[in-house]
């Protein structure tokens, strides 16, 4: 496993892309650039849900509930995995540190999630023995933002009951939204995390196919139709080496005032700063891995500019 680094862009079209619970659900604002805010977590979860609903993958962190609808907590999540040689262990027979370590062996070879990103998990033997498990992931991303300025539109539409017993008058229903926004993330994976955790070159081929297609498969109301739109991996010779911040070596440049924006086409992708970057560290790259959509206008043509530098290149295809 080599170090690398991912750069991620997709965009929203009259959707929230990360409703902001603290302040009434609204979409992420930074209010000292007017950029839309996208946290980590939220991608995180868009990987997490591709793997498991399309890729039959098992994950740690999902929503779990009984019968009554009681949803599981982490301690009895991580106590699912709880086992040796295929058989359920009671952890009246295990001492702590056993129930540690049984646990952190299956999550680690059971669910990708925890390999890739992974976690704090709280092991409680009694209500006087407690402890977790600490563990780094080797994939970690950056917030995501916007590339440029956005608007945020309220709406506000009549819902389909009414509010209560024996009411003549449907209910309304409020949202805020952003007509458009082009969100990029940026991410480093870390070759000796990925030790630590046991992730493989499979595993990271599926997170970049989750970054692509979870996307695109994202279904509830308020985040349909997003659409991912570039996906790049700097795949790295050298230990302990990358270039950094891969997002802020691009601009999207659009003749349109950036909160008229209203599809990626508006505007166009400007890559002189990243290839300069990438010209500069070649010989340290051991190759490019590429997916873009057609729609997006760019500066120049990716590949042949890394064909001209000598770089190796490979084309994600989903």
């Amino acid at each position: 496993m080599n170090r690398s680094e991912i750069l991620f862009l997709y965009d929203a079209s009259w959707t929230n892309p990360n409703g902001d619970p603290v302040d009434e659900n609204k979409p992420r604002i930074d209010e000292e650039t007017g950029r839309n805010i996208v946290t980590d977590v939220r991608l995180k979860r868009t990987i997490r849900d591709y793997l498991h609903e399309y890729r039959g993958k098992e994950i740690f962190v999902r929503e779990i509930s009984d019968d009554e609808g009681i949803i599981q907590d982490a301690k009895h999540r991580a106590e699912d995995f709880l086992w040796e040689n295929g058989e359920k262990v009671s952890k009246s027979n295990l001492k702590l540190a056993e129930m540690k370590r049984l646990i952190q062996e299956n999550l680690l070879r059971e669910c990708i999630d925890v390999r890739l990103f992974g976690g704090t998990i709280p092991v409680e033997k009694s209500s006087k023995e407690k402890s977790s498990i600490t563990l780094t992931g080797p994939v970690q991303f950056q917030m995501g933002q916007s590339l440029h300025r956005v608007k945020l539109e309220y709406i506000k539409g009549t819902g389909a009951f009414a509010s209560g017993d024996k009411q003549t008058r449907k209910t309304f229903r409020e949202e805020y939204v952003v007509p458009y926004s082009l969100i990029a993330f940026y991410g480093v994976i870390n070759e000796k995390a990925a030790e630590h955790t046991h992730m493989t070159e499979e595993d990271v081929a599926l997170l970049l196919e989750g970054l692509w297609n979870g996307t695109k498969n994202l279904i509830s109301r308020s985040k349909v139709g997003q659409q991912p739109r570039l996906l790049l991996r700097v795949v790295y010779r050298e230990d302990c080496f990358h270039i950094g911040e891969l997002n802020r070596l691009i601009r999207f440049h659009t003749e349109k005032a950036e909160e008229e924006v209203r599809h990626v086409s508006d505007g166009t992708l400007d890559l002189s700063l990243l290839l300069e970057k990438l010209a500069e560290e070649r010989d340290k790259i051991q190759e490019v891995q590429y997916r873009f959509d057609s729609q997006m206008n760019l500066s120049h043509n990716l590949l042949e500019e890394l064909n001209r530098l000598g770089i190796k290149t490979q084309e994600l295809i989903y």
